[in-house]
């Protein structure tokens, strides 16, 4: 069986990075799988993309397509042509796209009008928010794909809801929590912070990129005085998405604990949450890291398609709103968070459930 692996952007380098350690697991003792990593360059900064091969120990890909750029529609175009000469000239049995991302959505598309079949790693999953360009991503790839690999039974149940046969199925667990244990020992302290002179659990992790909390000036300087406002003076560690920092250059944010550093890489980054106090974001995968490194988590967004994490671990939705967050963090100062448990199957072995699974496909 030939494999094509997809990966486009940040988040997919931690997801693929298991499913390749299993599949050269699987060769080794005599499986027919063969793959090819595609990597679409969606994301083009070292920072953000070719760092994580380092750090994951995964080879570099066979191809980078180098679509990097350009609106929305302008880089699922750029995507969709180059994967239909790279799948043109490198044929497939199965197309492995993972998450949400542009590249997910385009890789998908080119795929099934090309007849080829595609398994999608991390399906199902659900904000029902049309305004989150990866919920209209997750929608169309969902709605085309053959096989879907998932990580809770709320998304098992979102894909029955659509149709989709029992047999379609697999919950398998998170392969990003397949990254994070497999480097759990190997995670190490920036430069960065090592300057900072932090204290284990006495600071706050602060990452922001979603439009809703950064596209609006006035909105994103709110929510940072917010923040400093409620932190008792703890470090706030900001490693600034390059998206936000365009925006917030010009707000003239200054506190004496904020610490804007540089986008930090995967190892540095989880150093980083493993040890704090607790994280503010609006992503979704961290909720998810959290969660298993059981450090409390305060999502600044109003809907999440990981509803296990705050129904069994250790993340709470606190809105948009910035007058959400002092309560938020109040709560965490009283010792009132949830601990947390570990959803099913979130041990380490998604991957290699899904590589036995495509073996017997």
């Amino acid at each position: 069986m030939k494999i094509t692996l997809i990966a486009g952007a940040r988040p997919n380098f931690m997801k693929i990075a298991p499913i390749i350690h299993a599949i050269k697991k699987e060769q080794q003792q005599g499986a027919n799988l063969q793959y090819r990593l595609v990597h679409t360059g969606q994301h083009y900064d070292k920072q953000m993309s070719e760092t994580f091969f380092e750090e994951l120990n995964i080879p570099q890909p066979d191809i980078n397509l180098g679509c990097g750029g350009g609106t929305q529609a302008q880089q699922t175009a750029a995507i969709m042509t180059a994967f239909e000469n790279e799948l043109t000239a490198n044929k497939a049995d199965i197309v492995l796209v993972v998450g949400d991302v542009t590249s997910t959505l385009a890789c998908s598309i080119v795929a099934k009008k090309m007849c080829v079949k595609v398994a999608h790693v991390e399906a199902g999953i659900r904000s029902r928010d049309l305004t989150m360009p990866e919920e209209i991503n997750r929608m169309v790839t969902d709605s085309i794909s053959d096989y879907f690999f998932t990580t809770s039974e709320t998304a098992n149940k979102n894909l029955r809801t659509l149709g989709v046969e029992e047999d379609r199925i697999f919950f398998v667990g998170n392969v990003m929590i397949d990254t994070l244990l497999a480097n759990i020992s190997r995670l190490r302290e920036s430069e960065d912070c090592k300057n900072l002179n932090l204290q284990s659990g006495q600071y706050f992790v602060l990452t922001l990129h979603r439009p809703a909390n950064v596209d609006e000036s006035t909105k994103l300087k709110h929510t940072m005085d917010e923040i400093i406002r409620s932190s008792q003076n703890l470090p706030i560690v900001f490693p600034m998405h390059p998206r936000t920092a365009k925006i917030f250059s010009d707000l003239n944010i200054t506190a004496p604990n904020l610490h804007i550093i540089s986008p930090q890489g995967y190892l540095e980054f989880n150093y980083l949450v493993k040890n704090s106090l607790a994280v503010i974001t609006d992503s979704g995968g961290i909720t998810e890291e959290t969660t298993v490194m059981h450090i409390p988590c305060l999502t600044l967004r109003d809907n999440t398609e990981r509803p296990e994490t705050c129904e069994l671990g250790t993340n709470m939705l606190v809105g948009t709103d910035p007058k959400n967050i002092a309560p938020a963090i109040q709560k965490l100062f009283a010792g009132q968070w949830s601990k947390g448990t570990i959803p099913p199957l979130w041990d380490g072995n998604a991957a290699e459930r899904i590589v036995k699974i495509l073996g017997g496909l």
